[in-house]
């Protein structure tokens, strides 16, 4: 077995190296839609330093970025839109994102390995693994492209919502967040299904009556 900080490359061989490894970023924060990658790794295009995107420095993730977007046989980056979220809820909108992440891929994979403990309705086999994005080397890159998509997506917010802190907290409910959206509402990339934003709805819908 080859291993790569906990990763486990000799599932990349499986399936006839077509495995494609899916993950998610976004599932906490407030505002923003969340964003789901697919990706078929390349078992002879080895990339150095894969891992969960969260136990990566932001330069790294980067780096990894662009490798993998080089060096992978197949992949594709989807995503679920606030109103989609508010509407099914985060958790089938998370499925629908992967579903379209794995249904984006240009090679069809035989087997789909899923972050988490659960997977989307898919064409191919598919298999949930918990903590996968620090175990599955496919996974560990579809974290990486899914997180750096959605931070750059949240520093451009950052611009066009400025007082919120966006780029810095990337929308989860930090006390810095809490209290901008007490202060300033919410934007229209917040998700209105969420208590906290909800509860700023009404106050301000509150206030407005005064």
């Amino acid at each position: 077995m080859t291993t790569q900080m906990g990763l486990d490359f000799s599932l990349v061989a499986q399936a006839h190296e077509l495995v494609a490894g899916v993950d998610e970023v976004g599932r906490g924060p407030l505002c923003g839609a969340v964003v789901t990658a697919a990706v078929i790794l390349d078992p002879n295009r080895p990339i150095i330093g894969l891992n969960d995107s969260k136990k990566l420095t932001e330069a790294r993730r980067e780096k990894l970025f662009d490798e993998i977007c080089e060096k992978a046989l197949s992949w594709h980056i989807a995503r679920a839109e606030v109103e989609e979220i508010d509407e099914l809820n985060i958790l089938h909108a998370t499925m629908l994102a992967m579903q379209r992440a794995v249904e984006g891929l240009h090679i069809t994979p035989k087997l789909a390995m899923i972050d988490g403990n659960r997977c989307p309705k898919l064409a191919m086999p598919a298999e949930a693994v918990v903590k996968g994005d620090s175990k599955v080397p496919a996974i560990a890159a579809a974290s990486i492209l899914a997180k750096v998509s959605r931070d750059r997506e949240m520093a451009a917010f950052e611009l066009i919502y400025p007082g919120y802190g966006i780029a810095g907290h990337k929308g989860y409910p930090t006390p810095v967040h809490l209290e901008a959206l007490a202060r300033l509402g919410p934007t229209p990339i917040h998700r209105r299904s969420f208590a906290p934003v909800r509860l700023a709805y009404e106050l301000r819908g509150s206030l407005s009556e005064v």
